[in-house]
């Protein structure tokens, strides 16, 4: 009896173990035909033969390609500044020096002796005006139409009566050292005497002050460009040096301010020479005996600047 059981026992389980024997392998043809390309039961998920990739698993998978990407465009060369830097063997008597600034840069060239300095005269106007315009403006005030006048006058005709009343405005020699610590000048001083027609200038900072005038720092946003227009426009005796060196349709952009002074305590004449343009900035200073008079010196300032151009073609 008891082997009759465990027969029958035996009987009964051999149907499960095919079913189950069954339903495994329905299973495995199920996966097989999902993964077969063409099939109606293939994976959605799958990427398929001679198919490209989704763009996540081109990002997980494909390796970057640095060579293939296109080459960016190369910068195109700024033109070249009209000046070339030289050593100058010019018939000038006395001293002189000279100095060129990139705006584009901050490249500036010059003569060996351009840290020298000199005393500015009537250069200085230009900074006075400036100075007097950015802290009219930062203390929130605008200048009447007779103030505006007056800077005009001190600009274009270098008035000098005018020019001492701005300067007292703006703190005599306070101003000066404004002057060499926002335009980070770093060869010149304050005159001895406190006064803006002594104020030690040197060409190299007499090209980075034009560029702090160009900038903006100078007379800041709201006066710049109304002081560079002055500038572009001076004119009678002040009107000579680096823009008469270039043609004349040219130098109606070029702003400028100039100063010439005779100095009786040291016999000597002091021309001064500042030039703004849209690229670059100049100063330009020589001294020489007192006899030989202003225009020596005016005509020597074009002169250096002329020595300075690069051929024309």
């Amino acid at each position: 009896m008891a082997r009759q059981r465990r027969s029958a026992g035996a009987a009964d389980a051999s149907p499960g173990r095919l079913i189950a024997i069954a339903l495994v392998l329905i299973g495995l043809v199920l996966v097989s035909l999902r993964l077969l390309p063409g099939s109606p039961f293939e994976s959605s998920a799958a990427a398929k033969w001679g198919t490209p990739a989704g763009p996540a698993e081109r990002a997980a998978t494909a390796p970057s390609d640095r060579s293939s990407r296109p080459s960016p465009s190369p910068s195109p060369t700024p033109e070249p500044l009209p000046f070339q830097a030289k050593d100058l063997d010019l018939d000038i008597a006395g001293w002189y020096s000279w100095s060129v600034l990139d705006r584009r840069s901050g490249e500036i060239i010059g003569s060996d002796n351009m840290a020298e300095t000199s005393t500015t005269a009537s250069l200085i106007k230009a900074w006075i005006v400036a100075d007097y315009l950015r802290r009219a403006d930062d203390a929130g005030q605008t200048p009447s139409a007779a103030k505006l006048a007056d800077a005009t006058k001190i600009i274009r005709d270098s008035d000098n009566t005018r020019a001492e009343q701005f300067y007292n405005t703006v703190g005599r020699s306070a101003s000066i050292k404004r002057l060499i610590s926002l335009c980070e000048l770093t060869d010149s001083k304050v005159a001895a005497d406190g006064g803006w027609s002594r104020t030690a200038l040197s060409p190299r900072d007499t090209a980075r002050m034009g560029a702090c005038i160009a900038d903006g720092r100078a007379a800041g946003p709201k006066w710049t460009k109304w002081l560079i227009g002055e500038m572009r426009l001076v004119r009678g005796a002040g009107d000579f040096g680096i823009r008469k060196a270039f043609p004349a349709a040219e130098r109606k952009t070029i702003a400028i301010k100039n100063g010439w002074i005779d100095r009786t305590r040291e016999q000597e004449m002091h021309i001064n020479c500042l030039a703004v343009a849209d690229t670059w900035t100049m100063g330009v200073m020589v001294r020489y005996p007192i006899g030989k008079g202003y225009e020596y010196g005016m005509k020597n300032c074009q002169e250096i600047t002329e020595a300075l151009l690069r051929p024309t073609t």
